[in-house]
């Protein structure tokens, strides 16, 4: 799907069901993928200009840039909550947004396995597009590139997010000092847990659905409440355990959660304990930890209640000036462990 491959002369996709090799040639039939599903889902007049680049408008005065990129290969492409498209939307915006950006545009690049299905193709792309319009952010530039049966996993997505950082937000794992509060915007291991179950056909009690969404507004509400937030992650691979490993190496200072207070399904606890995971180490696509002064903890906290995608948020832990680099956890039947990194992966294709 590079941008100049998005021809005229499209051979219409109802001949197909399914992606052959001919949609990534670069011919008629790239150009019908091209114009009948992405071009269509998207509607930007950046993107449709059809250029090999995209040309935008530079940062408001005192603004920063912030770029991220990222590849997003979780299977099932679809899940309870979401599926590829969304997540790679979210991920990339939340990516900017707790680092302090307000994102604007995004690219995307596909890569399809041939047999892939068009209509997943097309519920992909629309779910993508109009998360995309939620997040406020346009898809201005793509490619799409097409390998042999057996070469790929139906769709893998990569995404390059472009944001402005407004004059005075200085928010960096660097700047977590002893004292400071350690919240969490919501439950944990939701998304993990519900990739698992879905790829594994496990059967919870309830239906449990990915809490993947991107967080830009609840950002907002956070720094309005308090400008002076240290820092925040979103805790995708490896978790809780390791963003906040993560903040407390950069900054030099030690973090100790208490297990209380932290947020958790009940379905999430189960398949925990029926998996042999710790829902610590498990990955959320639409929640963020933040470190906050402990004068601000209880008014951020507030804000992020008040938020839709707050509601569960809680106070679980604090940084401390020993143990640097590291993080420990105060059980809740008592007693203290320090929490390590992964040495692997815990549950592959998540994101």
């Amino acid at each position: 799907m590079t941008n100049d491959a998005f021809g005229a002369c499209p051979t219409p996709l109802g001949r197909y069901d399914r992606i052959v090799l001919g949609h990534g040639s670069g011919g008629t039939l790239s150009a019908a993928l091209v114009k009948e599903i992405f071009l269509a889902a998207f509607d930007d007049p950046t993107l449709a200009a059809l250029e090999d680049q995209a040309t935008l408008a530079p940062p408001p005065a005192g603004h920063r840039l912030a770029v991220t990129t990222d590849a997003f290969v979780v299977s099932p492409a679809e899940f309870p909550g979401g599926d590829i498209g969304v997540l790679a939307v979210a991920g990339t915006v939340n990516d900017l947004v707790v680092g302090g950006a307000r994102p604007r545009y995004l690219t995307a690049s596909f890569i399809l396995e041939e047999g892939t299905p068009i209509d997943l193709v097309r519920r992909i792309t629309a779910s993508m597009a109009s998360t995309s319009r939620h997040a406020g952010v346009a898809v201005v530039a793509g490619d799409t590139k097409v390998v042999e049966r057996g070469k790929g996993d139906g769709i893998f997505v990569s995404t390059t997010g472009v944001g402005f950082v407004p004059p005075g937000r200085d928010l960096s794992a660097s700047r977590a000092r002893p004292g400071d509060r350690v919240l969490v915007s919501g439950t944990l291991g939701d998304h993990g847990i519900a990739i698992m179950c879905a790829r594994e056909g496990l059967e919870l009690e309830t239906t449990l659905q990915s809490d993947v969404a991107p967080l830009g507004s609840l950002v907002e509400a956070m720094l309005e409440a308090s400008p002076n937030i240290r820092c925040m992650r979103d805790p995708t691979r490896g978790g809780l355990a390791s963003a906040l490993t993560e903040i407390a190496e950069a900054s030099r200072v030690g973090a100790k959660l208490d297990e209380a207070p932290i947020p958790l399904k009940r379905e999430v606890r189960a398949a925990c304990e029926v998996l042999g995971l710790d829902p610590l180490y498990v990955a959320c696509e639409g929640r963020l930890v933040a470190i906050v002064p402990p004068e601000d903890a209880d008014a951020t906290l507030r804000a992020m209640r008040a938020h839709e995608l707050g509601r569960d948020a809680a106070i679980v832990g604090t940084i401390v000036d020993t143990h640097a680099g590291r993080v420990s956890m105060r059980a809740a039947v008592g007693g203290e462990r320090f929490v390590m990194r992964l040495s692997g992966e815990q549950l592959p294709r998540i994101c």
